[in-house]
């Protein structure tokens, strides 16, 4: 039998001391060298267990503080649905707490589509694409972060070819494509768990690492032809998703 890792046995070590209560939510551990020299190991050793504890949402660092028990947060739901209340926003629900109430965008122009891309919204790799990077927050706190495409063949010339500016601005890929004669029939989203990048760790304010639900959304008119693709990503910490359905009667 394979012996396991001794950064695994030392983290284990340490998680069994921490779920017992030796150290509570909100406190500083005592520092990684004195944890090295207790449990005789090199301080690489140390520095590995700590970030798995700090990975499995146990622990956290703090920049130039030392790293400490995390406080357990609230889950707020974020609601995926098909239903529209009468403000035309899907998913709005009672049951939905903490909804984004502001986003920043920042959109670029003329930019090559990547294979993966290239290949989601049907067109050649190197197509020149509108991509528009948001923030979104409740709040004040970042909640979701979003990563959207859309083809540049579609809209170049139009006044809707940046997202948030122009007449429809911030009005979404349904009506902004309606003002051009092109109507959306089918969302398609595909959720894949993930660990956040330090890039997206940073914009979130959670730890590099941390779990996060990376869904895949691509937006096809009636002809099936995708008019936009999107990778959104949400801290797991602090959002659960939740899809719902409507049921056709006969």
């Amino acid at each position: 039998m394979p012996r396991e890792a001794p950064y695994l046995a030392v983290a284990d070590v340490l998680r069994a001391r921490i779920l017992a209560g030796e150290w509570k939510a909100g406190e500083r551990l005592p520092s990684r060298a004195r944890f090295a020299e207790e449990y005789g190991v090199g301080r690489n050793v140390l520095q590995r267990a700590m970030d798995r504890l700090i990975s499995d949402g146990l622990l956290e660092g703090r920049a130039g503080s030392g790293t400490y028990v995390r406080v357990p947060r609230e889950r707020l739901r974020l609601v995926r649905s098909r239903h529209r209340d009468r403000r035309g926003v899907p998913g709005s629900d009672s049951r939905e707490r903490g909804r984004a109430d502001a986003w920043d965008a920042h959109s670029r122009v003329r930019v090559p589509a990547p294979e993966a891309i290239a290949e989601r919204l049907a067109i050649t790799p190197g197509d020149l694409c509108v991509t528009t990077h948001y923030e979104f927050l409740a709040g004040g706190q970042p909640v979701q972060l979003s990563e959207s495409w859309e083809p540049m063949a579609l809209t170049d010339g139009t006044p809707i070819v940046l997202p948030e500016k122009g007449p429809l601005a911030g009005k979404g890929v349904v009506e902004r494509m309606r003002s051009m004669g092109v109507v959306v029939e089918t969302v398609v989203e595909a959720p894949r768990p993930a660990r956040a990048t330090p890039a997206q760790a940073n914009l979130l304010g959670i730890n590099a690492g941390d779990l996060v639900l990376r869904i895949e959304r691509t937006i096809y008119d009636t002809d099936g032809r995708p008019v936009e693709t999107a990778d959104m990503v949400v801290p797991d910490a602090r959002r659960e998703v939740v899809y719902e359905y409507g049921v056709d009667r006969p």
